[in-house]
Protein backbone atom coordinates (compact mmCIF):
# COMPACT_ATOMS: atom_id res chain seq x y z
CA UNK A 1 0.00 0.00 0.00
CA UNK A 2 1.47 3.42 -0.93
CA UNK A 3 1.29 6.50 1.00
CA UNK A 4 -1.48 7.84 -1.23
CA UNK A 5 -3.71 4.67 -0.42
CA UNK A 6 -2.90 5.02 3.23
CA UNK A 7 -4.17 9.14 3.03
CA UNK A 8 -7.15 7.91 1.05
CA UNK A 9 -8.08 5.01 3.62
CA UNK A 10 -7.55 7.67 6.69
CA UNK A 11 -10.10 10.07 4.68
CA UNK A 12 -12.32 7.27 3.75
CA UNK A 13 -12.60 5.86 7.70
CA UNK A 14 -12.93 9.71 8.61
CA UNK A 15 -15.72 9.97 6.29
CA UNK A 16 -17.78 7.61 7.75
CA UNK A 17 -16.82 8.01 10.91
CA UNK A 18 -17.85 11.62 11.09
CA UNK A 19 -21.48 10.88 9.36
CA UNK A 20 -22.33 8.42 11.60
CA UNK A 21 -21.40 10.67 14.66
CA UNK A 22 -23.34 12.89 12.99
CA UNK A 23 -26.21 10.84 12.85
CA UNK A 24 -26.82 10.53 9.09
CA UNK A 25 -27.32 8.30 6.42
CA UNK A 26 -25.13 8.06 3.51
CA UNK A 27 -28.77 8.89 1.37
CA UNK A 28 -29.08 11.87 3.33
CA UNK A 29 -25.87 13.03 2.94
CA UNK A 30 -25.78 12.19 -0.56
CA UNK A 31 -28.85 14.54 -0.80
CA UNK A 32 -27.72 17.28 0.56
CA UNK A 33 -24.27 17.27 -1.26
CA UNK A 34 -26.75 16.69 -4.52
CA UNK A 35 -24.97 13.33 -5.46
CA UNK A 36 -26.03 9.58 -5.43
CA UNK A 37 -26.07 7.62 -2.86
CA UNK A 38 -23.54 5.38 -3.99
CA UNK A 39 -20.50 8.11 -4.62
CA UNK A 40 -21.24 8.71 -0.62
CA UNK A 41 -20.31 5.13 -0.26
CA UNK A 42 -17.67 5.27 -2.76
CA UNK A 43 -16.01 7.99 -0.89
CA UNK A 44 -16.52 5.99 2.64
CA UNK A 45 -15.01 3.03 0.96
CA UNK A 46 -11.78 5.20 -0.36
CA UNK A 47 -12.88 4.38 -3.85
CA UNK A 48 -13.63 7.63 -4.96
CA UNK A 49 -11.48 10.79 -4.22
CA UNK A 50 -13.22 13.65 -2.40
CA UNK A 51 -12.79 17.16 -3.86
CA UNK A 52 -11.80 20.08 -1.79
CA UNK A 53 -14.74 21.30 -2.22
CA UNK A 54 -16.32 18.25 -1.20
CA UNK A 55 -14.52 18.17 1.70
CA UNK A 56 -15.84 21.77 2.93
CA UNK A 57 -19.39 20.75 2.53
CA UNK A 58 -18.63 17.86 4.60
CA UNK A 59 -16.89 19.07 7.41
CA UNK A 60 -19.65 21.66 7.51
CA UNK A 61 -22.43 19.10 7.33
CA UNK A 62 -21.00 17.51 10.16
CA UNK A 63 -19.48 19.85 12.47
CA UNK A 64 -15.97 18.89 12.22
CA UNK A 65 -12.14 20.33 11.11
CA UNK A 66 -11.52 19.82 7.55
CA UNK A 67 -7.84 19.60 8.29
CA UNK A 68 -8.84 16.54 10.55
CA UNK A 69 -11.26 14.81 7.93
CA UNK A 70 -8.58 15.35 5.14
CA UNK A 71 -6.15 13.43 7.60
CA UNK A 72 -3.64 16.12 8.72
CA UNK A 73 -4.54 15.90 12.36
CA UNK A 74 -4.19 12.65 13.81
CA UNK A 75 -6.73 11.25 15.62
CA UNK A 76 -8.08 11.97 19.52
CA UNK A 77 -8.86 9.68 21.78
CA UNK A 78 -11.53 7.63 21.98
CA UNK A 79 -12.87 9.54 25.10
CA UNK A 80 -11.72 12.69 23.46
CA UNK A 81 -14.00 11.98 20.32
CA UNK A 82 -17.22 10.92 22.66
CA UNK A 83 -16.77 14.27 24.49
CA UNK A 84 -17.23 15.60 20.84
CA UNK A 85 -20.07 13.48 19.56
CA UNK A 86 -21.87 14.41 22.74
CA UNK A 87 -21.40 18.29 21.91
CA UNK A 88 -22.21 18.30 18.68
CA UNK A 89 -25.51 16.59 20.21
CA UNK A 90 -26.15 19.44 23.02
CA UNK A 91 -25.66 21.91 20.74
CA UNK A 92 -28.65 20.71 18.86
CA UNK A 93 -30.99 20.34 21.78
CA UNK A 94 -33.48 23.10 22.88
CA UNK A 95 -33.11 25.01 25.83
CA UNK A 96 -35.30 23.33 28.05
CA UNK A 97 -34.00 19.67 27.01
CA UNK A 98 -30.57 21.25 27.57
CA UNK A 99 -31.57 22.03 30.64
CA UNK A 100 -32.68 18.49 31.57
CA UNK A 101 -29.43 17.47 30.35
CA UNK A 102 -27.45 19.38 32.44
CA UNK A 103 -29.44 18.40 35.64
CA UNK A 104 -28.87 14.80 34.75
CA UNK A 105 -25.15 15.15 34.68
CA UNK A 106 -25.14 17.30 37.80
CA UNK A 107 -26.82 14.24 39.33
CA UNK A 108 -24.75 11.94 38.15
CA UNK A 109 -21.67 13.67 39.60
CA UNK A 110 -19.93 11.82 42.11
CA UNK A 111 -20.78 13.75 45.59
CA UNK A 112 -18.02 14.01 48.28
CA UNK A 113 -18.90 10.97 50.60
CA UNK A 114 -20.66 9.37 47.56
CA UNK A 115 -19.34 6.27 46.28
CA UNK A 116 -18.21 6.89 42.27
Amino acid sequence: MTTSDNEQNIVASRLRTAREMAGLSQAQVAKILGLHRPSVSEMEAGRRKVSVGELTELSEIYSVDMKWLAGSIPDATNDDERIQFAARQLAKLKDDDLDKVLNLLHALRPQKGRRK
